[in-house]
């Protein structure tokens, strides 16, 4: 894998803005802005980079990378349509104290970490989270979204400026 980007799903491919406007969507199991996966259909298109899926939405998927879930199944459809596909996921490293209080943050940079210690192949790489994750390393390779508003513009160029 020459170029990864570490994926996060809420507050990236959807937002509390697009939330609060489509209920409906959210009630089918719909949680992604289509427009958000255009964006990181740029962005994957741009840099020739592969999704590494570092968001809680992995525990969605099988080892095989199969949907468990319709929203996982959703949101591979949508990937599919504008030509992406998950890669990969990242190790999970959550306790159940982690996963009850939902402090997912706490671990998502060991996590990232150590997929990048058993993937040497990878020559550059890139987070896109909504989280600040408490790791320099992982920090200079971070676009923060902003999660009122999702994956922007501004991020596509600056997640481009870091990966080509």
């Amino acid at each position: 894998m020459g170029k990864v980007i570490f994926l996060d799903i809420d507050g990236v491919l959807n937002s509390n803005f697009w939330n609060a406007d489509h209920q409906r969507e959210i009630s089918d199991g719909k949680y992604i802005d289509t427009e958000k996966v255009r964006l990181l259909s740029k962005l994957v298109k741009k840099a020739e980079a592969e999704i590494i899926l570092h968001s809680g939405w992995r525990f969605w998927f099988d080892t095989d990378l199969k949907p468990l879930r319709s929203e996982a199944g959703y949101l591979a459809e949508l990937l599919e349509k504008e030509g992406m596909v998950v890669a990969g996921m990242t190790p999970d490293l959550t306790t159940e104290e982690i996963r009850r209080t939902k402090k997912f943050s706490k671990v998502k940079a060991d996590e990232i970490l150590m997929w990048l210690k058993e993937h040497p192949e990878t020559e550059k790489w890139l987070v896109i989270d909504d989280l600040e994750l408490h790791n320099d390393k992982i920090a200079k390779n971070q676009v923060m979204t902003d999660p009122e508003h999702g994956l922007s513009e501004e991020d596509v160029e600056k997640a481009l400026s870091i990966l080509c």
